[in-house]
């Protein structure tokens, strides 16, 4: 029998309570990863093994919420409280994105075939031109030594099947920071949770940006609702489903184009401070 005590030692021990970094909630990947350097020259690992899910009752659930919230409210940069809050308040709109895949037959097709965005899987993507969507993918993952096996893995969830559409939801947020342009900065993170909360409706996304704001200095507070926010407004209405696209399919194409094909609208510069 569950009990909340033993989920939330679940949560707190183990691999899930190693630090984080707060951009993109990952590890930073070492510069020897294989990723970085010379793709092609080292074996490539095999798919990760599936992580069990934990299915919790109603007031277990509760209990993991409430305490992953305290963590990441505590401290934002532990992307296992933020991870595990976005799981367990997340069910409702999981549902949603799972239906809406279904109805589509690009969604239908990702959850048939199920594909990972992990090291093994994207790695061409660093032999593509710099136009393209891979090429531009591999230099933003590159510049700011990032790795995409670097995603906590979904534990808590009701099934396997909505795990794997929390696990996607995870794993595509770095295409889009490439497809909106937007930067990975603390305030570019919570812009671009702007957009995802249009588009998935997932309550971590609307927390992050309540929870997170009030650290922010003046200044980049301004930037985040006066320069980011209605782009944000904008961006999130016109793309199409974000969750209904197979990107990998489109690594090789022209960046600019799938952008227009998507009704993607990249973030506006920043503008600099003016100098006195």
């Amino acid at each position: 029998m569950h009990c909340p005590t033993r989920a939330l030692s679940s949560l707190f021990s183990g691999s899930l309570s190693q630090p984080f970094s707060f951009h993109s909630h990952r590890y930073l990947c070492s510069r020897s990863n294989p990723i970085h350097s010379h793709p092609h020259s080292q074996p490539q690992p095999q798919l990760p093994t599936p992580t069990p899910i934990t299915v919790l009752r109603p007031w277990e659930q509760a209990a993991v919420a409430v305490g992953s919230a305290v963590g990441a409210f505590i401290n934002p940069a532990r992307a296992d409280f933020v991870a595990a809050l976005g799981e367990t308040t997340g069910g409702p709109a999981f549902h949603l994105i799972l239906e809406r895949m279904k109805a589509s037959p690009e969604g239908q097709q990702i959850l048939n075939e199920r594909p990972r965005v992990i090291a093994s899987q994207v790695q061409h993507a660093w032999d593509m031109p710099e136009n393209t969507f891979g090429g531009a993918y591999a230099k933003f993952m590159g510049s700011r030594n990032f790795s995409p096996d670097d995603r906590p893995p979904v534990r808590f969830v009701e099934s396997e099947e909505l795990a794997y559409v929390a696990q996607r939801a995870r794993e595509v947020h770095d295409f889009w920071h490439v497809l909106f342009n937007c930067p990975t900065s603390v305030v570019g993170e919570l812009a671009l949770k702007m957009v995802e909360f249009q588009q998935t409706l997932l309550p971590m996304c609307f927390l992050s940006v309540a929870g997170a704001s009030w650290r922010l200095k003046s200044e980049q507070r301004a930037a985040l609702f006066k320069h980011y926010g209605p782009w944000a407004m904008r961006a999130g209405r016109s793309a199409r489903d974000l969750m209904c696209i197979y990107y990998e399919k489109h690594l090789h194409e022209d960046l600019d184009e799938v952008r227009s094909k998507w009704g993607i609208i990249p973030a506006p510069l920043r503008p600099k401070k003016k100098v006195v």
